[in-house]
């Protein structure tokens, strides 16, 4: 007979402890309907409140529910690596804590995954936030799609969604250290479809995802998946040296012919500071890379595992495992 698939659910969580009794009890219920094997891998960011007691303790409950702990908060995004690093499933499902990616959405994403797509999309159909979180989302989502990942949900996903084995093993030749995962997924080209739904405002708690935080993945996805910037900055450079040209023309035929001389104080003011400005915007774009450049070179390790509960020692973060992405510490627990 053969055995019932493994799905395996990964979920960052940074300071939700009022969060993950429901959104487990949440997957219970998903559990309980579906012909599948579960494991929970829940990451715990660097939290500061009570998530990894709550975490202690769903693992004494329920052994299927297994945890990775950080030193301190090295993002979500790293989170989720880690956690597909230890995944045994034949797919993973990765979703937030804060009950914003609906459980229920789960029995959509296994079915499209038996139909045989290597990647389902949650796709928001509608946001409960704020008017100008939208916009803002729609514009970072347009932009992306049309510089960046053309195959991106239209709607925007964040990091809702399933990913087959084989979608697992290719993340984990990704090495970058500025990571954005929704990114690479949609870079790897494997067949992908989409779910519809409506997501909610958090059940309890605070967003963590802040306007700075949404700016800074808004860059990270420019740099890592186009040439947009570069490109912008040569075609600055084109116009400012037409402009320069068509200038000094004009000075030059005004002199010869018209014996005018062209004067004042302003115009200069204007085009220095002009000048000054453009060269101020391309040196920022080039020390982005040159940031991220410095970022790769350095080899610093992904993330620091302070403690794990549940994984075995084939599954867990054993030194072999961490040696390329991520540092464990001797204190372990099983």
């Amino acid at each position: 007979m053969k055995p019932s698939p493994l799905v395996s659910v990964i979920i960052p969580a940074y300071n939700e402890e009022e969060n993950l009794p429901l959104l487990y009890e949440k997957l219970q219920e998903v559990a309980e309907a579906e012909p599948v094997a579960w494991e929970f891998i829940f990451v715990d960011d660097g939290s500061h409140d009570g998530t990894y007691r709550v975490l202690e303790a769903l693992h004494a409950r329920d052994p299927r529910v297994k945890v990775l702990s950080f030193t301190r908060n090295f993002g979500s995004h790293v989170g989720i690596a880690a956690g597909l690093q230890v995944a045994s499933g034949d797919a993973a499902i990765i979703m937030a804590a804060d009950l914003q990616d609906p459980p229920h959405v789960l029995h959509a994403f296994l079915d499209r995954w038996r139909r045989g797509y290597k990647i389902v999309w949650g796709v928001r159909a509608k946001r409960d936030d704020p008017l100008g979180k939208r916009l803002f989302a729609a514009l970072f989502y347009r932009l992306i799609r049309r510089v960046a990942l053309p195959d991106y949900p239209e709607g925007g996903t964040g990091s809702f969604c399933l990913l087959d084995r084989d979608v697992i093993d290719a993340f984990g030749a990704f090495k970058e250290r500025n990571r954005i995962t929704f990114g690479l997924i949609s870079w790897s080209g494997f067949s992908q479809t989409q779910v519809l739904y409506e997501r909610p405002s958090r059940h309890a708690g605070t967003s963590k995802w802040s306007f700075g935080k949404q700016v800074k993945a808004a860059i990270d996805t420019l740099l890592a998946f186009s040439y947009a910037p570069v490109r912008v900055i040569s075609l600055l450079g084109i116009f400012v040296s037409i402009l320069a040209f068509l200038w000094g023309s004009v000075v030059i035929i005004k002199r010869l012919f018209g014996g005018i001389a062209m004067e004042g104080f302003a115009a200069l003011m204007v085009a220095i500071l002009f000048m000054g400005g453009l060269q101020l915007v391309v040196l920022g774009i080039l020390g982005e890379y040159l940031w991220r450049i410095l970022d790769e070179v350095r080899g610093r390790p992904l993330f620091i595992l302070k403690k794990q509960l549940g994984f075995s020692q084939s599954q867990g973060m054993n030194s072999d495992r961490v040696s390329s992405s991520g540092l464990n510490l001797p204190s372990q627990e099983g």
